[in-house]
C-alpha cells in the first residue's frame, strides 16, 4: 500500500516539474501508465492481502507482473528506430498507449472481480459466524472497491484528456485513493476489527478441517452434505435449543449455538443451508423477529427497549432496522396494525 500510493505522487511531480503536458498528450499518457498500472496493482494487492488474511494465491501477484511488463514493454519499445525518442509523439506511440490502457484494464477487471469475489466471502463468513450483522467492519472494503473499480475503469480513457476534465478527474482519484488509504491504515491499526476477521477465518479453517476428518471416518468424499437421518437428526435438537430459548440470548456466536445444541458446527452450517436464510445470522434474526411479533402482540404496551432485549438484539436502533427490513413496517407500524 505505501509504495502503490507513493507512486501517484511521484508521477504527478514528474509530470509538473518536466512538462510532459506540454510536449503532447502522448507523452503524459506514456508516463501515466508506466506509474499508474503498479500503482493500481499494489494498492488492489494490498486491500486483497487484508481479505485473504496474508493467504493470497501467487497468481495474484504475477497477473499485475505481467501485464505491467507487457505494457511497459509496449510503451518503451514504440519508438525503437527511426530517430525517434521515446517520448516523440508517433503514431506508433499512440497506439502502444491504446494496447497498453487495454492491457491494464484486463489487469484491473481481474483485480477487481478478485476483491468483490473476496469481499462476498468474507461477509458471508461473517454472517454465517456471528448472530448479528459485522458488515460495518468491513464496509470500507465494499466502498474502496467500487470507488477503486470506477476510478479505474475511467482511467484509460480520462488520461488521453486534457484541460479542466482531466483536472477533475485527478481531484476524484485523489479522493479515491486518500479514502482508500486512510481506511486501510485505520483498519490495520484497529485490532478489535483484525481479531474478528482472524476469528472468522479460523472458523472456517475448522470446519473444512472437520469436514476432511468426517470424510476420512465414513469414508465417503460427500461429508458436506448430511444425509436424511442426519438432517433429521438436527433438526429435532435444533428445536429443542429453541424451545428452550438459545436463539434469544444476545451476543451468541454459531459456535456457541452448535455447543449448546450438542452438534459439531460444520453440521449445524451444513444444516443451515437447507434453511430459506442459509445462514447462521439470518437464520437467527428470523426467529428473533418472529419472537418478537408475538411479543409485541401479547404485550403491546412494552418499549423496544424491552421487546429487543427479550429477543436477543444487542440495541433498541438494531432491532427497529432489522424489523423494518424483514416485515417492511416499524415496530410502530406493527403495532398499530394490531391494533385496529
Amino acid at each position: 500500500m505505501v509504495t502503490g500510493t507513493a507512486l501517484l505522487p511521484i508521477q504527478f511531480l514528474l509530470q509538473y516539474t518536466l512538462h510532459f503536458r506540454q510536449m503532447g498528450v502522448e507523452p503524459a499518457v506514456l508516463v501515466n501508465l508506466l506509474f499508474f498500472i503498479p500503482s493500481a496493482w499494489l494498492i488492489s494487492l494490498a486491500i486483497l492481502n487484508l481479505l485473504c488474511q496474508n493467504a493470497m494465491k501467487r497468481y495474484d501477484w504475477h497477473v499485475g507482473m505481467v501485464c505491467y511488463v507487457i505494457a511497459a514493454a509496449l510503451l518503451l519499445g514504440a519508438n525503437p528506430t527511426g530517430g525517434h525518442g521515446v517520448l516523440d509523439v508517433t503514431r506508433r506511440l499512440y497506439h502502444a498507449e491504446m494496447a497498453s490502457a487495454g492491457v491494464y484494464t484486463i489487469m484491473q477487471f481481474h483485480y477487481t472481480a478478485r476483491l468483490w469475489r473476496e469481499f462476498r466471502r468474507v461477509r458471508k463468513a461473517l454472517d454465517n459466524y456471528f448472530d448479528r450483522e459485522r458488515h460495518g467492519i468491513i464496509r470500507w472494503m465494499r466502498n474502496s472497491c467500487m470507488l477503486l473499480s470506477l476510478s479505474s475503469f475511467f482511467a484509460p480513457m480520462v488520461i488521453f484528456w486534457s484541460g479542466p476534465l482531466l483536472l477533475v478527474y485527478t481531484l476524484i482519484i485523489f479522493f479515491c485513493i486518500s479514502y482508500t488509504v486512510i481506511s486501510f491504515y485505520s483498519y490495520g491499526l484497529d485490532r478489535r476489527h483484525l481479531h474478528v476477521l482472524q476469528q472468522v477465518e479460523q472458523s472456517m479453517k475448522e470446519d473444512e478441517q472437520q469436514q476432511k476428518e468426517a470424510e476420512a471416518e465414513s469414508g465417503r468424499d460427500d461429508s458436506n452434505e448430511l444425509s436424511d437421518n442426519e438432517l433429521a437428526r438436527i433438526s429435532t435438537a435444533v428445536e429443542k435449543w429453541i424451545a428452550l430459548g438459545g436463539h434469544l440470548r444476545c451476543g451468541i456466536t454459531i459456535q456457541t449455538a452448535a455447543d449448546e445444541i450438542g452438534i459439531p458446527r460444520y453440521q449445524l452450517s451444513t444444516w443451515l443451508k437447507t434453511t430459506p436464510q442459509e445462514l447462521f445470522n439470518p437464520w437467527l434474526t428470523a426467529l428473533r423477529i418472529e419472537e418478537a411479533k408475538r411479543l409485541m402482540k401479547e404485550h403491546s404496551d412494552w418499549s423496544n427497549d424491552t421487546i429487543a432485549e427479550r429477543c436477543g438484539f444487542n440495541t433498541r436502533n438494531y432491532f427497529q432496522v432489522v424489523f423494518k427490513k424483514l416485515t417492511g413496517q416499524t415496530p410502530a407500524q406493527f403495532l398499530a396494525d394490531i391494533n385496529r
